[in-house]
């Protein structure tokens, strides 16, 4: 579907309703929305999960890995699907997107709710505020990703069997279907263009904080919503502090809701699957 000058790769379970757009995070692709697509539509919802700009069966070009537009291929993209706007949905980098989109093209956007997402100011207030707890956090794995080449080549020797240990260290004990999935993300890194263009958001994030762009975003992305929010946060999530996705109420709205899930890591979504689709049910209108 083509969306903000690019084509990006949907899955659609329709059921019939107002539309819900998932977008998934590093280093996953639409699959990671299996479990809440189907069920979502059941309950008479347009369900779409999206590859990402640079992922899956997306294009992939060398430039635009900004959240300036990726949340413009978003934009994009609810408009292409011939709606007036969405419900949008997001984990990890995809719930940076959501926040933005929200930010950003308010109008388009009907509510919000980020997976292990906080607010991208939160992220960059807690990065310098507590350099021990959030900014030890995001270096573990982040500060590698800005080499060169290197990065790239180590997720994809071995047939990608670095990205195995990132989903067995960023989950908690309880992914029921780790295996399955393990063998589709490793399997995703190796297409043709997606290790590097997933870095490249990585390399934006921390390139941005240090020009005049970076200072533009952070006005740009400070705008309220006005809608409902609603942030889903493991406990046990070792990328993303809990005490970060709670400093997200200063940029949330009055609708604001946290629900921070016991025994769970960063893929809110694929270890308790049947949990999270319903705080999703929740969170949405009656269709």
């Amino acid at each position: 579907m083509s969306a903000n000058g690019i084509r990006l790769h949907v899955a659609e379970c329709d059921g019939g309703g107002p539309l819900v757009v998932l977008l998934h995070g590093f280093p996953e692709f639409w699959w990671t929305w299996r479990h809440q697509l189907p069920a979502l539509a059941e309950g008479g919802y347009r369900v779409v999960a999206a590859d990402l700009r640079g992922y899956g069966d997306s294009d992939k070009p060398p430039r635009g890995y900004d959240l300036w537009t990726l949340a413009g291929d978003i934009a994009g993209l609810i408009r292409a699907l011939g709606e007036p706007g969405a419900h949008v949905v997001g984990h990890g980098w995809g719930g940076l997107i959501a926040w933005t989109v929200t930010a950003l093209h308010p109008r388009l956007v009907l509510s919000l709710t980020s997976l292990a997402a906080p607010h991208p100011l939160a992220v960059r207030s807690a990065v310098v505020r507590d350099p021990r707890g959030q900014g030890r956090a995001t270096a573990r794995y982040a500060a590698a990703f800005q080499l060169p080449r290197w990065p790239e080549r180590s997720l994809r020797r071995d047939g990608g069997a670095r990205v195995a240990r990132i989903l067995r260290d960023w989950s908690a004990a309880e992914w029921d279907d780790l295996a399955e999935a393990t063998v589709h993300y490793r399997r995703a890194i190796q297409v043709t263009g997606v290790v590097h263009s997933a870095l490249e958001y990585y390399r934006w994030a921390a390139r941005s904080q240090l020009r005049v762009e970076g200072r533009r975003f952070a006005a740009a992305v400070s705008r309220i919503p006005a809608v409902p929010v609603l942030q889903v946060q493991g406990a046990l999530d070792p990328c993303v502090l809990a005490a970060t996705a709670a400093a997200s109420a200063r940029w949330a709205g009055p609708q604001h809701r946290l629900h921070l899930m016991p025994a769970t890591g960063h893929f809110p979504h694929e270890e308790h699957p049947a949990t999270t689709t319903s705080l999703l049910a929740e969170a949405l209108p009656a269709s």
